[in-house]
């Protein structure tokens, strides 16, 4: 095709129609790409969430903390491990036992 014959009107015509094409192969190209990334992840067994923990970029920005620890003797009370021990906590630890029996 030699563009330097097209009248201006069919350039921006095929300016506009290359923006819309690239804007949807970009959307496809990153749907095709997710969907390999989470297919190894699976493949390698690897949950994706501790497979991009770490990574640059994927910082929990404000959000919740998932829980590390859960009460043996009631599943309802989780703790981070971040702040202050729950009570609970405490009282596993002072009787002797690994916090490593209360990880999730």
């Amino acid at each position: 095709m030699e563009l330097s014959k097209l009248p201006s009107a069919e350039l921006r015509n095929l300016q506009e129609q290359i923006k819309r094409e690239l804007k949807q192969r970009e959307g496809s190209d990153k749907q095709q790409a997710r969907e390999q990334i989470f297919a190894i992840a699976q493949q390698a067994g690897v949950p994706l969430k501790e497979l991009l923990a770490g990574y640059p970029g994927t910082r929990n920005k404000g959000g919740k903390v998932e829980a590390r620890y859960r009460n043996p003797a009631n599943a309802a009370e989780l703790w981070t491990g971040r702040g202050r021990q729950p009570k609970w906590v405490k009282d596993w630890v002072e009787g002797g036992k690994p916090m490593d029996g209360l990880r999730i």
